[in-house]
């Protein structure tokens, strides 16, 4: 009996490492920007793998011991990549440069797979209209794109001081 267990531990490791892995060859840009076939394929996945994980057992205490296990390596990895920044890049990478002065930067459009109407979505989600309008664009880590714009930077300056204005003259 304790065997079973200890197989269902084994392969949710394996499945686990193999998701991780698959997300990191496949691209971060799955993560955040999700469409309407990512999202039936992220839920046919995890479909796929749960047999993997526990076989022929659907007991309440098979499934719990996949959950554990989950928890577990997600904890331990975690702490991992808090404590050594190479295996932290090796794994979740870098941030990668998208626009910088008002400038797309193709290469990295062509290797994140990020098509134009992207991040010209991204930049509009971000409230700056044009594309040269944008001081830097990043896709993050998490698979977001960050944007920044001196435009933005110039809208918030002028919220503050307002702010500020009515805080002393209300005073």
């Amino acid at each position: 009996m304790a065997y079973e267990y200890l197989k269902i531990a084994f392969s949710t490791t394996v499945v686990y490492f193999f998701i991780i892995l698959a997300l990191r060859l496949f691209g971060k840009k799955e993560l955040a920007q999700l469409t309407t076939v990512d999202l039936v394929f992220i839920l046919l996945i995890s479909n796929a793998v749960q047999n993997a994980m526990v076989g022929p057992n659907s007991t309440l205490s098979g499934g719990i011991t996949a959950a554990i296990t989950l928890f577990i390596w997600n904890y331990l990895l975690k702490l991992l990549l808090y404590r050594s920044r190479k295996l932290d890049d090796a794994i979740q990478g870098k941030p990668i440069l998208l626009i910088y002065k008002g400038y797309v930067n193709e290469e990295n459009l062509r290797k994140t797979r990020i098509t134009f109407e992207e991040l010209y979505e991204a930049v509009r989600e971000h409230g700056v209209k044009e594309v040269k309008e944008v001081d830097l664009a990043m896709l993050e880590r998490d698979g977001n794109i960050s944007v920044l714009s001196d435009s933005f930077s110039k809208k918030t300056l002028k919220k503050r001081k307002s702010h500020r204005a009515v805080k002393q003259n209300t005073e």
